[in-house]
């Protein structure tokens, strides 16, 4: 992983058109290709990125992104700040606690739980960027990617957004679906997953381990 923090602008040219003036910023250089520009104000998400596959050509004073799309993301840099290279290894993955690693597993055992004629393909589907939990067919044949959270929460929308990304560039996978479940959804997720054409399903642990409930309930 390269970091270069830098007083640079950015410009990118494409389906939109967007600009960030002259300002200090980090560049990170991920082994798979992609670039990202990030602010000092935010924790999961760049100011600007080009995804994987793309291709970086550095001249003095400007770096030009470009992708399949030919879409391009030029940085204009003033001034170098900082720049170092970092060998992380192979990441192990995320560890989920028990509780999201089992609704996991009774999700992937109860796939109807996301419509009827749903069917699991796979767990742990892999992509570029990391597994979804969950990728499965509905009732017509189409796959269904889910990411299973057992609080969901804005960072979980943004990566099933990244996998739904790059899934739905592959012929044989596209169109598909996003379902982020979790058993808890905050709003400002539900809002960012709904914007995003994501689908939002709640899911009862108890009820799918096969637990009666001790509440009483009117309805």
């Amino acid at each position: 992983m390269r970091l270069v923090i830098a007083r640079c602008q950015v410009d990118y040219v494409g389906r939109l058109t967007a600009h960030l003036p002259m300002a200090p910023r980090l560049l990170l250089v991920k082994r798979d290709g992609s670039v990202s520009i990030h602010a000092d104000d935010r924790a999961y998400k760049p100011l600007n990125w080009m995804s994987p596959p793309c291709w970086l050509t550095e001249e003095p004073g400007v770096w030009t992104v470009r992708n399949k799309a030919d879409e391009s993301l030029v940085i204009t840099i003033d001034e170098v700040l900082h720049d170092s290279s970092h060998e992380l290894g192979v990441d192990p993955g995320l560890v989920k606690d028990g509780v999201e690693a089992h609704l996991q597993e009774l999700l992937a055992a109860h796939p109807e739980t996301f419509g009827e004629g749903h069917t699991l393909v796979r767990r742990e589907y892999m992509t570029a960027v990391g597994p979804v939990d969950l990728l499965l067919r509905d009732g017509s044949g189409a796959h269904v990617a889910v990411e299973v959270k057992r609080r969901g929460e804005i960072d979980g929308v943004e990566q099933l957004t990244r996998y739904l990304e790059l899934m739905n560039r592959d012929p044989l996978l596209a169109p598909v679906e996003g379902v982020f479940a979790a058993q808890q959804i905050k709003p400002q997720a539900r809002t960012l997953a709904v914007d995003r054409g994501i689908r939002c399903v709640t899911v009862d642990y108890d009820a799918l381990r096969g637990m009666a409930r001790d509440d009483l309930l009117l309805f």
